[in-house]
């Protein structure tokens, strides 16, 4: 064995701690910025509005260091098995973060427009909604730092849970939309950000997708529509 392999492992084993480490860095920055967004929305404060919007570029940077680092791996080291697992779910993974990211950003500038109009009271109707989002962000990246594959599983079930929240949310605010009158417009912007919601919910179930990936080397995507192409 040549003499430098141990070298190289060593710098392996740093560059794919590095590569977890982005990604979970990445994570809890997109996780804040939907947070702060949440919270400019609930407060009416412009100044949230704007970190928000400014720190959107913290996580785009943080998914291009990501898909660099994982090239450099996949060009250096040649990874298999479990090892280029990590490298294609962290990439993958990446993307949906930094697209979660911009959902914060867009529940920003809609709390940021509301501004100009009278408070809403129906702005509580967002908070179980975020929550539920939320919640299934939090366990699909413990799923990944964790290498946790049930943890990732179950979010497609929880999902669904947050699916039917956010019909009954949109159902509500449409009727108010509906009504007309002086608040139409912050309707219309509580819609979007109830959409932007349900689409965090989904990522994070694309990110608790690609931990089942990463640990069982099992792809659950399109699991239920696979099964109900066999039954038929």
């Amino acid at each position: 064995m040549p003499q430098h392999t141990p070298h190289i492992i060593r710098e392996f084993d740093q560059a794919m701690r590095g590569l977890a480490d982005l990604v979970i860095s990445m994570g809890a920055q997109a996780r804040l910025n939907l947070a702060r967004a949440m919270e400019a929305l609930q407060q009416r404060d412009l100044d949230r509005c704007k970190v928000v919007i400014a720190d959107d570029t913290e996580v785009d940077e943080a998914e291009r260091a990501v898909d660099a680092a994982g090239m450099d791996i996949l060009l250096r080291f040649h990874p298999v098995a479990s090892d280029l697992r990590l490298v294609i779910s962290s990439m993958k993974i990446a993307a949906n973060l930094e697209r979660i990211s911009d959902h914060a950003v867009n529940i920003a500038k809609r709390a940021r427009k509301m501004l100009a109009k009278p408070e809403v009271r129906e702005v509580r109707l967002i908070e179980p909604v975020y929550l539920l989002a939320d919640g299934q962000l939090q366990d699909a990246l413990a799923s990944y730092a964790d290498r946790d594959s049930e943890k990732g599983r179950g979010l497609k079930e929880r999902d669904q849970e947050l699916d039917r929240m956010h019909k009954r949310v949109m159902a509500q605010l449409s009727q108010l939309l509906e009504e007309g009158g002086e608040l139409s417009e912050s309707y219309l912007h509580l819609l979007f950000v109830v959409r932007s919601l349900e689409r965090v919910g989904d990522l994070a179930v694309n990110i608790g997708e690609d931990a089942v990936y990463l640990d069982r080397a099992e792809d659950i995507r399109h699991m239920k529509a696979r099964q109900q192409d066999t039954d038929a």
